[in-house]
C-alpha cells in the first residue's frame, strides 16, 4: 500500500484533469488551480523559511568531517570539510548546493555471515540524485520560452545543448531521457533495497510518481502528439499578465500536464522537498567551526546561581570528614 496509495493517487488526478476537460472546465484546470498552486506555493514557502529563521541556534553545530583548525602551525586544517571562516562556508555550501559533495562521500555498510561488517562506496545515489536535479533545473529554465514574448538567447543556448545529438524530429532534448531514467532509478532503489524500502513511506513515493508523470506527460505532447504550441504560451503569457484567457485548440493532455505540475506546487511546501530551502538555513552547513577563536555564548541563558564546590564542601564538610572523603580545608 505505501507504493499503491501514490501511485493511484497520481492515476486519480490524471483522470481528474482529463475528464473535467472534456467537461468543459478549462478555465478551471487552465486558470484558477494554478494561481492557487501557485499562491500556496509562494505562502507556504516563505511560511516554512521564516519558521526555520526563527528558530534559535545559539551555539556552533556545524556537521565537522575533516581536522579542525588548530593553533598548532603543523596540524593542517580541512578547510571544506570543518571551514572555519565565512568564504570557507561559502565553498562549502556552492559543493554542497550544486554537486551534492556529501552525498559523494557516502557510503553503505553490509554485514557478511559472521559478524565480518564491510563498508564501501554509494556513487549510485549521488550520481542519480546529481542527474535528476540537474536534468529537472535545465528542463525548468528550457520553459521559460513560454514565458516570453522574445526567447533570450540564454534559454537558446541552453536548448542547442540540451539537443545537440539532433536525434530525431523535434529534436530529442537529452535531459528528458535522463529525469525519467532518474526518477526511474530512485524509485527502483527504494523498491529493491530492503533497508530503503523498509523506511519508505507513502510521502516519498508520491513525489516520484507526480514527477514521473509531469515528465511522460510533457514528453507525450512534444514527441508523440501534436499540441497548439502557439497557444499554449497565450494561455501562459496571459496568467502572467494577470489577463488571463482560454485560447481554441490546446488539447486535454496539456491540462492534465497543468494540472500535475499545479499539484506538485501546492504539495511542495509540505514535503520533503522543501530541503530546497531549508539547505540553506541548516546550522549543520552554513556555520564556520570557530569555537576555539571565538567564544560563543548562548544569549537564552537565565542567570542562576551555581552551587560552587567551595560551597558544597562548607555544607557537608563534617559528614565528607566522617565518610573518610577528602576534603580542601580542615
Amino acid at each position: 500500500m505505501k507504493i499503491l496509495l501514490p501511485l493511484f493517487t497520481v492515476i486519480a488526478l490524471v483522470v481528474i484533469a482529463f475528464v473535467g476537460v472534456q467537461a468543459n472546465l478549462q478555465p478551471v484546470f487552465g486558470i484558477f488551480i494554478p494561481y492557487i498552486a501557485v499562491a500556496i506555493f509562494i505562502v507556504g514557502f516563505v511560511v516554512r523559511v521564516f519558521k526555520w529563521g526563527k528558530s534559535p541556534v545559539p551555539f556552533r553545530i556545524p556537521t565537522t568531517a575533516g581536522q579542525m583548525k588548530s593553533f598548532a602551525p603543523w596540524i593542517k586544517a580541512n578547510k571544506i570539510d570543518n571551514p572555519s571562516t565565512p568564504m570557507a562556508v561559502f565553498a562549502r555550501m556552492f559543493l554542497e548546493v550544486f554537486f551534492f559533495r556529501s552525498l559523494f562521500r557516502n557510503t553503505k555498510t553490509q554485514l557478511y555471515p559472521g559478524t565480518k561488517l564491510a563498508y564501501g562506496s554509494e556513487k549510485f545515489l549521488w550520481l542519480g540524485g546529481l542527474a535528476f536535479h540537474w536534468s529537472f533545473l535545465i528542463i525548468f529554465v528550457r520553459h521559460f520560452r513560454f514565458f516570453m514574448q522574445d526567447v533570450p538567447s540564454v534559454i537558446q543556448i541552453v536548448e542547442g545543448l540540451d539537443s545537440f545529438l539532433q536525434i530525431g524530429a523535434p529534436l530529442l532534448y537529452i535531459t528528458d531521457v535522463i529525469l525519467v531514467g532518474a526518477v526511474t532509478f530512485l524509485f527502483l532503489r527504494r523498491v529493491v533495497m530492503p533497508q530503503i524500502k523498509y523506511i519508505s513511506l507513502p510521502a516519498d513515493y508520491f513525489p516520484l510518481f507526480l514527477i514521473l508523470g509531469i515528465a511522460i506527460s510533457g514528453i507525450f505532447m512534444r514527441y508523440f502528439t501534436k499540441v497548439h504550441v502557439v497557444g499554449i504560451k497565450g494561455l501562459v503569457m496571459g496568467l502572467l499578465s494577470f489577463n488571463p484567457a482560454i485560447p481554441e485548440g490546446i488539447s486535454s493532455l496539456f491540462y492534465v500536464h497543468l494540472f500535475l505540475v499545479s499539484t506538485l506546487l501546492a504539495y511542495f511546501p509540505f514535503s520533503k522537498l522543501m530541503h530546497m530551502g531549508g539547505v540553506f538555513l541548516s546550522p549543520t552547513r552554513n556555520m564556520a567551526n570557530n569555537s576555539r577563536e571565538v567564544r560563543h555564548i548562548n544569549p537564552w541563558d537565565h542567570p542562576v546561581h551555581v552551587h560552587t564546590y567551595e560551597e558544597y564542601e562548607n555544607d557537608f564538610r563534617e559528614k565528607m570528614k566522617k565518610a573518610g572523603l577528602p576534603v580542601e580545608k580542615e
